[in-house]
């Protein structure tokens, strides 16, 4: 078991300063304590993203966003017992309690949950004709230009075999035959690839389509050329926690707007703000989408993610947000991917 002492966070911390608590640890939850380490509640990463999403800031404190009745164990329970709880809570980590409710240990079990194979599909698209990156994309295909000393999808289907996603669907069109012959079937990566072949662009959503069969969990949908840090088992995590038909990875963007902006009401300026800044959350080109969503695809229908997002929304489904607070960049431009060249070592 890792340091757990590495989790400990007391309760005058801040969102900020618990993120930084479970990027360091590993352990996937941050433990609340007193001046005499009395648990007073628990952080994860979903209970960041959901404060983050009701406007909370990086530097509230944590404690607007912690657990307050968290499940734990107590010393002295067998280990059938032990199991019984992470199993009845679908849990991956308990805080160990002594008798008088101070923290002593977190138990997790290993074999349940750490270092399995995730049975999540993910379909990466790779695709696109990749205009803005010419005459660097003349010859090679966007997937394939190199960032380090891998090329760009390499590196993202690395992140997710890490993490215990094996297999994978890539969806090609631009320079397939490229593509198709450096990963070949995904033995020599650790995973299992297949390709979609788009004879014609379909979009991010009709590529889905091309599936061979429906998925039997829920599934990860990414653009292939971003660049991310994200936790992929806490995203889709996130997913069937809120029940979502399909989860939209979101980032927060803030645009200065350059003049003073005049509220008018009844032809009469009641305001004038000089130069304020617009903050909203923008598409982070990353989804899971459960398999009832798969039903509303079919083999070679157009149809974009948005789009399709726009549908299940119009029939009451539900479709959720996960904030994205790790490194995060979209290749697009020449620029952009100087910028991940430079900054690769963030990833990984």
């Amino acid at each position: 078991m890792k340091n757990w002492r590495s989790a400990i966070l007391t309760s005058d911390r801040s969102i900020r300063q618990a993120m930084e608590v479970l990027d360091r640890s590993s352990l996937q939850i941050a433990l609340v304590v007193d001046p005499r380490e009395h648990l007073v509640g628990t952080v994860t990463d979903g209970d960041i993203r959901r404060g983050l999403l009701r406007g909370l800031s990086l530097d509230a404190p944590a404690s607007q966003v912690m657990n307050t009745k968290p499940v734990v164990a107590r010393e002295g329970m067998s280990r059938a017992e032990f199991i019984e709880l992470l199993r009845r809570h679908d849990l991956h980590h308990l805080p160990l309690l002594d008798g008088e409710g101070r923290l002593v240990g977190l138990e997790s079990d290993v074999e349940l949950y750490e270092g399995a194979e995730k049975d999540n599909w993910v379909v990466l698209m790779a695709g696109g004709l990749g205009q803005r990156l010419r005459p660097l994309t003349d010859d090679t295909p966007k997937p394939l230009l190199p960032v380090g000393d891998r090329p760009l999808l390499e590196i993202i289907i690395n992140r997710f075999t890490a993490q215990g996603f094996r297999k994978f669907f890539i969806s090609v069109n631009y320079r397939a035959d490229l593509v198709e012959a450096h990963f070949g079937d995904g033995a020599k990566f650790g995973a299992e690839i297949r390709y979609l072949r788009e004879d014609q662009p379909l979009g991010t959503g009709g590529a889905v389509g091309l599936l061979p069969e429906r998925p039997s969990a829920p599934f990860v949908v990414m653009n292939g050329d971003l660049l991310t840090t994200i936790n992929f088992e806490s995203l889709v995590d996130f997913h069937q926690q809120h029940g979502a038909d399909l989860t939209l990875c979101v980032r927060r963007y803030s645009h200065q707007i350059p003049y003073g902006v005049a509220e008018i009401q009844g032809g009469e300026v009641v305001s004038i703000v000089e130069k304020p800044n617009h903050e909203c959350f923008i598409s982070g080109g990353i989804y899971v989408l459960s398999p009832t969503v798969f039903d509303r695809l079919r083999p070679q229908r157009r149809i974009d993610m948005p789009d399709l997002m726009r549908e299940l929304i119009t029939a009451k489904q539900r479709v959720t947000a996960f904030p994205v607070t790790e490194y995060w960049i979209d290749i697009g431009r020449i620029e952009d991917l100087e910028r991940a060249r430079q900054e690769i070592d963030l990833v990984g």
